[in-house]
């Protein structure tokens, strides 16, 4: 291990760079948004496998960094996006959401190379509490409340990890990180915890609902790291789990559906998020080698492939100030580089061969098929066709194409441009040359994507699905409506009731206030009605009346005081 890395493990030096945002001189500020990623990237290739740093706590070993081909890839990843999603946003970003954003990808860091379970709930909160910041510099009262819907999500899984980890550590006197089974209440609670970042269903609609929200750069961060740090916990941990495959088959499809009935283009993006991790989350559960190498290598590339995508969207919100697509169109004529890059984004997410998706997706379609799972296959198939409909079609089309809208906005300013260049360049790269990401993967790759019969059959999917979406084309224009997700329940239907409920029960204690109220009035009536020289409180009572008439008088007081 070298002084470097002794000193800033790679997640430390974001970490440092955030802090460092902040109170250095404006001019200055891009060297640190730069060249923080870069210097980390470089520490993470310095590392070897194995534990590198290790600390004591409470009679634990602390390993706080575990390195791995795994784990190295995602880290890889998340450094090169958080290097460009600085030069994206580093001229028109404020400055706290430039330190946000680089202790999110500090978190996600810390997290890729956790060893244990302690630490690698450290980091996860650290993403957690950095990524509602990332939200909430959209700066709209909008992306003030989405903030905190997200944060309670967030909270709400955090805690579930917290306790199921905790199980895990009475129950097995470790913290070590390695497959957990299901059959206990420790493992479903870990695995709750990781589902809800994820943004599994039906709890996944804080993602559509926050990511939008956000700044233009905002959504190019948080859709690179909350959920594939998420995919890496479900690989390390519950590998082989045959319920991830059902769950990742319905992410896919809910993603799909959603996708397809929305107007605004950066939501159409979020629930494409939701259907490509599903993508990832059902290859988990398959389990096999190849499929964890597929699983791996979608992560990486739709990290790429969709941070292009936002920052494509990100760029037509950013010169026109519009994100519905009824209000959009015709924008090829004077943002031509933005919807080129958009276009390749689009062919990518929807494995068009020659792009990096082609040469990712197809490895988790091709471990189902060796397992004999027919419907599975089947399913990711079909699957395959719905991406290029909503995202692969129906993006570019409503915003760059279709009618005119009469907008002419120009390009966005030079480093958008060069994030999006980089970007597409690299979707072109890994699909020209697959070997590249191939030998980063955490196990040897015996698949070879650019056969006779997966052109034939890829070309074909994407032909019909094409003439599906324009042969349907009536039927997919956009009209100014909203579409309501899962949240619904709990955002609107549960605390209605919860009102009425409250309506009811205090209706319920205005009434007996009132009787109760009523009944003492009447006694009291008929007490002073005898009271007086001739009256009957006027005469000599027994002791045992007197108790007696206390008592009722005690009771009457009380029940009132109570009600």
């Amino acid at each position: 291990m070298t002084m470097l890395e002794l000193i800033f493990p790679p997640a430390f030096i974001l970490i440092l760079g955030a802090f460092l945002i902040g109170p250095i001189r404006a001019p200055l500020r891009p060297l640190i948004v730069l060249g923080a990623p870069l210097l980390t990237l470089y520490a993470i290739w310095q590392m070897g496998d194995g534990i590198q740093l290790t600390a004591q706590f409470l009679n634990y070993e602390i390993q706080l960094i575990e390195s791995s081909p795994l784990r190295r890839l995602f880290a890889t990843i998340f450094a090169i996006m958080a290097f460009v999603g600085g030069l994206f946003a580093f001229r028109q970003a404020k400055w706290w959401e430039l330190a946000a954003a680089q202790a999110y990808a500090a978190g996600a860091i810390g997290v890729s190379f956790a060893g244990d379970l302690i630490t690698m709930f450290l980091f996860w909160e650290l993403m957690a509490i950095f990524s509602t910041v990332v939200v909430w510099c959209g700066g709209t009262e909008g992306a003030r409340k989405a903030g905190i819907r997200y944060a309670i999500m967030h909270l709400v899984g955090g805690v579930l990890l917290k306790i199921g980890i905790e199980g895990v550590m009475v129950h097995t006197g470790s913290i070590e990180i390695q497959p957990i089974p299901l059959t206990n209440i420790d493992g479903w609670l870990i695995l709750i915890g990781v589902l809800i970042n994820v943004a599994a269903p039906p709890l996944s609609a804080w993602l559509a609902d926050a990511y939008p929200e956000s700044s233009p750069s905002g959504s190019v961060f948080l859709s690179a790291f909350t959920t594939k740090t998420a995919v890496l916990a479900l690989i390390l941990l519950f590998p082989g789990q045959q319920i991830l495959i059902w769950i990742g088959l319905y992410m896919i499809f809910y993603g799909i559906i959603y996708a397809l009935l929305e107007n605004d283009m950066r939501r159409i993006l979020a629930y494409s998020i939701v259907n490509q991790v599903g993508f990832m989350v059902c290859g988990i559960g398959i389990g096999t080698e190849m499929a964890i190498n597929g699983a791996s290598a979608h992560a990486f590339a739709h990290i790429i492939y969709k941070a292009l995508l936002l920052m494509s969207a990100g760029s037509v919100l950013y010169m026109t100030g519009r994100r519905k697509c009824s209000e959009l169109g015709g924008l090829y004529h004077s943002m031509p580089l933005t919807a080129l890059c958009g276009i390749i984004g689009a062919l990518a997410i929807s494995a068009f061969p020659f792009t990096s998706g082609f040469i990712s997706k197809s490895m988790i379609s091709q471990s189902a098929a060796d397992q004999h799972m027919m419907m599975v296959w089947l399913l990711l198939l079909a699957a395959s066709a719905g991406v290029f409909l909503h995202a692969g079609i129906k993006f570019p089309w409503f915003v760059f194409f279709q009618k005119d809208s009469g907008l002419r906005p120009k390009d966005p300013p030079w480093n958008m441009r060069a994030a999006m260049v980089l970007l597409a360049v690299a979707c072109i790269f890994l699909g020209v040359f697959p070997e590249w990401l191939y030998r980063l993967l955490p196990y040897p790759v015996d698949y070879v994507p650019y056969t006779a019969s997966h052109l034939v059959t890829q070309l074909q999917l994407l032909l019909f699905s094409g003439l599906a979406f324009f042969a349907l084309l009536p039927l997919m224009k956009r009209t100014l409506t909203i579409s309501l997700d899962f949240d619904w329940v709990y955002r609107r239907l549960i605390l209605s009731l919860m009102n009425r409920l409250i309506c009811l029960l205090s209706c319920l204690d205005t009434a007996l206030r009132s009787a109760f109220s009523r009944i003492f009035s009447i006694i009291w009536t008929y007490i002073g009605r005898h009271h007086g020289p001739e009256g009957m409180l006027a005469r000599t009572w027994p002791t045992g009346s007197v108790v007696t008439w206390v008592v009722v008088l005690l009771t009457v007081f009380l029940l009132f005081s109570i009600y």
